[in-house]
């Protein structure tokens, strides 16, 4: 039954998520990447990968799974729905004491798979003044595990303005989200200069960036 549901209820979802935020998707030059990728995201709000996911084309949304954590989305009937059967979400155990498997690992399998990922390298949703918070090490072990799979990044606008912290009904306001040209990590690149180049990558997209934006 849950999985007869789980497709209407993306779809509506997606369509709510799009009248909400009237979200625009801004593409590079070359388009929408082929094959499979991870989208390597902004996160400052809740809805940050239900946006990602809602502006993808169809056929790429059909094999786009978000990561998250396995603690918030397993803890009632409600979450396991949306987040295992809905979004298909690949689900990280974020306590080291009690993982069973490995995260990278996880990721790895998942992307072996045919899926593409969603990640947010933050780590946590940024709820400071800054517009990105330092990367945690979880996009490189990544990226170095699968050298040839596309890192593609994405800034999402205006969403933490229409899902602010501890509201639960959200405020209509126009968001955009932009992709960035596909990226790999390069051969020998360590991991400190890796984490700096995608993390330049990414905030050259924000509109308050110098020199990023539309």
């Amino acid at each position: 039954m849950q999985r007869l549901l789980a497709k209407p209820v993306g779809a509506a979802i997606v369509i709510f998520a799009r009248a909400i935020t009237a979200v625009r998707a801004i593409w590079p030059g070359e388009g929408a990447p082929s094959g499979r990728c991870v989208y390597f995201a902004n996160h400052c709000s809740h809805g940050d990968f239900i946006l990602v996911w809602a502006v993808l084309p169809p056929a790429l949304r059909k094999s786009t799974r978000p990561v998250a954590g396995a603690e918030y989305w397993l803890k009632s009937s409600i979450n396991r729905f949306i987040g295992r059967d809905v979004f298909r979400a690949v689900l990280i155990e974020r306590d080291r004491d009690k993982r069973t498997a490995d995260p990278i690992t996880v990721m790895t399998d998942a992307i072996d798979a045919g899926s593409s990922l969603i990640l947010f390298p933050e780590g946590t949703r940024n709820q400071t003044d800054a517009l990105l918070l330092p990367f945690k090490s979880g996009l490189f072990h990544l990226a170095s595990a699968r050298p040839d799979i596309q890192l593609v990044p994405v800034w999402i606008d205006n969403l933490n303005r229409v899902m602010p912290k501890g509201e639960i009904v959200p405020i209509p306001l126009i968001c955009t989200v932009t992709f960035g040209s596909p990226m790999t990590i390069a051969s020998g690149e360590t991991k400190e200069a890796f984490l700096e180049r995608t993390r330049q990558a990414l905030l050259h997209l924000s509109p308050k960036h110098a020199g990023g934006g539309e």
